[in-house]
């Protein structure tokens, strides 16, 4: 399969609220975005890498991040767009002629060679895929937010991460029916393969130590982990 990945560094870290957005924030010693960048610039099955960033931010990516680490195989930085979706959009764009995509969240450091190559084998069986986790806690579900209205089965329940990786017709074609729709409440891309798709998405198992930085708790415990995962 010719592989793209997709990794998205348009975020503006609302959450965070840190001068620096947490995409390129230090962490032992390398942006936070370079990690995963390195991580996909090293398996033989990802022919490119295009890397959606803010367009103020594409300069910065190109010389700072691309060039000082060498990470040969972006061809693209495009910019990307308001919300999440409209920067997956630009980015599937860009690598039309791609047979899969790895679409996976910039803020997210710390993916495995491991992981990677599970989403790349269940994508080829399963043409949709997404690295996930069973949730630790009890979760409640609350219309309000103030009182609980149930409590599913935890055994049910799974997180879910990125990279989320999908045949590229598949994914275009969902996408461009979700625009057609007016996108509503597209929280990540398997929801709208869910919803556009017609096809079912696999739960690849993920890792603990892939977690998205969004609070300033997250970047303690990136600290501990950045020595393992640096290449």
């Amino acid at each position: 399969m010719d592989c793209t990945a997709i990794v998205l560094a348009a975020g503006n870290s609302r959450r965070l609220n840190t001068e620096t957005k947490k995409q390129y924030l230090d962490i032992g010693g390398m942006p936070v975005v370079a990690y995963s960048l390195q991580r996909f610039q090293k398996q033989e099955f990802i022919k490119r890498i295009v890397l959606v960033a803010g367009p103020e931010d594409i300069e910065y990516c190109q010389e700072q991040i691309v060039g000082r680490y060498g990470l040969t195989k972006v061809e693209q930085i495009v910019p990307g767009g308001e919300e999440r979706y409209d920067s997956v959009y630009a980015g599937l764009r860009a690598c039309s002629g791609t047979d899969t995509v790895f679409i996976h969240d910039g803020a997210r450091p710390f993916i495995s060679d491991e992981l990677l190559a599970a989403l790349y084998a269940d994508v080829a069986r399963y043409r949709a895929c997404i690295a996930a986790v069973p949730v630790k806690d009890t979760i409640k579900i609350s219309l309000d937010g103030n009182r609980i209205d149930r409590t599913p089965d935890r055994s049910t329940v799974w997180q879910a991460q990125t990279p989320q990786v999908f045949s590229y017709d598949l994914i275009r074609r969902a996408y461009r029916a979700a625009s057609q729709a007016g996108a509503y409440g597209i929280t990540d891309d398997a929801s709208c393969v869910e919803r556009y798709g017609n096809t079912p998405v696999h739960l690849t198992p993920g890792s603990y130590e892939n977690i998205k930085i969004t609070t300033r708790e997250d970047l303690a415990v990136a600290s501990v982990f950045a020595e393992k995962y640096t290449l």
